[in-house]
């Protein structure tokens, strides 16, 4: 009879394990349990201002990346104009395998640049932008780090800075090594080709949108005009363009047969910005449906609200004991207003959460006078009560200061004193009282 349900005890011991081994954390929507049903194998949807993580599908995956990659080498050369190592004027000569590289008849993107020719650091940037010209983005690697091996060794000591963590850079401009010719960077394999998950990809466009904003004046042309010739965006969510959607202004589309169709988006709608990348999709059309699903259920279920009002108090929590002051006490409240992009109608999920200046505070949680009106102490947050898929990065949250809303002067050495003798006679008293009751 026991041995008959020993069968069932392993099966039961079994089933537990596999479930210790599922992860925990942030929420990880999987192909299956995918609530937008999106075709692409993997897919993130960001607030731009916050970096709060809206919804995220198979988000770790390295995948290929193709040329979203140029995001990487757009803020590498944006940094080098920022710190006056090259400028936007600055003239760039076309090598014979640049030359070589920007022919059409190898089907990929290029503008066609000349052998011999000179072009400005601007020409190249906008024609790797706009058009993906990968020619152009390998003259400027190769400017930047004098060359595309250099180059690549930037990238990926970049990415580590930036916090990207799933990340694998092998060129600068997205093309499979198989595709350049022979003249890959030297140390990387002859096939091998760009890889970063989706949420690396939005990591690294939210870093490039916050960190060099003037990056959308050029990313949002529809069309570019290259000495006399004009070169379609390949991102057609643009205005004008075949899937003209409201509010996009960037960012970059990508497709190799590895990697297949990608696009990571950002658009603007009444001041919320957001963030969408989409990969591995079927085809052209398909990323930016795809995308669409992804940017209508931002705009049409999140909101930015305020959570907390300026001066807000937390309960129980309105003021904080001085000592050493005038007064035993001061008054506590935020600075100003905290707010944060929250779905629709889960407002009163979100409670604030007081976290005080350790600094501040002796091991009694009291402030020592004096204390200024105004004077930081701390600052409040959020606890969220739903399922919260966090932010890109770890560390990175909301929160506003909270200031003393009063001046608390120091009592004089005198008042200090009489302070003193009150406590230790009171507690004598209460010391000979507490003796004498324990005769009865």
């Amino acid at each position: 009879m026991f041995k008959k349900k020993k069968p069932i005890m392993i099966y039961m011991i079994i089933s537990f394990l596999l479930m210790a081994m599922l992860p925990f954390g942030g929420k990880q929507v999987s192909a299956e349990t995918d609530s937008l049903n999106l075709k692409g194998s993997a897919a993130i949807l960001v607030d731009g201002n916050t970096g709060k993580v809206l919804y995220e599908k198979n988000a770790d995956e390295l995948l290929g990346v193709a040329s979203m990659s140029k995001m990487m080498t757009e803020y590498i050369v944006l940094e080098a104009i920022k710190e006056g190592k090259i400028s936007w004027d600055q003239k760039v000569t076309i090598s014979k395998f640049i030359h070589d590289l920007s022919s059409p008849s190898l089907g990929v993107s290029t503008v066609g640049l000349t052998e011999g020719e000179t072009y400005t650091v601007k020409e190249l940037y906008e024609s790797m932008a706009i058009h993906s010209a990968n020619a152009s983005t390998v003259a400027l690697a190769e400017l930047v780090g004098g060359s595309e091996e250099n180059f690549v060794k930037l990238m990926n000591e970049k990415a580590k800075k930036l916090g990207l963590k799933d990340y694998y850079f092998v060129n600068s401009s997205g093309l499979n090594n198989a595709d350049m010719l022979g003249n890959h960077p030297e140390g990387t394999d002859a096939n091998d080709e760009n890889k970063m998950s989706a949420r690396a990809t939005a990591k690294l466009a939210y870093r490039l949108i916050n960190d060099f904003p003037e990056v959308l004046q050029i990313a949002s042309k529809p069309v570019l005009n290259f000495r006399g010739e004009e070169f379609k965006n390949f991102n057609w969510m643009l205005p004008g363009l075949v899937y003209e959607y409201e509010g996009v202004d960037g960012l970059k589309t990508g497709s190799t047969a590895y990697a297949g169709y990608n696009f990571t988006a950002t658009a603007e709608r009444n001041g919320q910005r957001l963030i969408s990348v989409i990969m591995k999709t079927g085809s052209q059309q398909e990323r930016f449906e795809e995308t669409k699903k992804l940017l209508d259920y931002g705009f049409n279920n999140f909101s930015k609200e305020q959570l907390f009002p300026k001066n807000h108090a937390v309960k129980g929590k309105t003021s904080l004991p001085v000592v050493k002051g005038k007064e035993d006490s001061v008054k506590i409240a935020t600075k100003e207003p905290l707010s944060l992009v929250i779905k629709n109608g889960e407002k009163e999920q979100y409670k604030p959460k007081l976290v005080l200046d350790e600094k501040k505070i002796n091991k009694e949680g009291k402030l020592t006078a004096p204390v200024k009106k105004g004077e930081v102490v701390g600052y409040v947050t959020y606890q969220y009560s739903g399922d919260d898929s966090g932010f890109l990065y770890p560390d990175q949250t909301v929160k506003v200061d909270v200031v003393a809303k009063e001046k608390v002067e120091k009592a004089n050495w005198f008042v200090l004193m009489f302070r003193g003798m009150g406590g230790f006679f009171g507690n004598l008293w209460d010391g000979i009282t507490s003796k004498v009751s324990s005769w009865f």
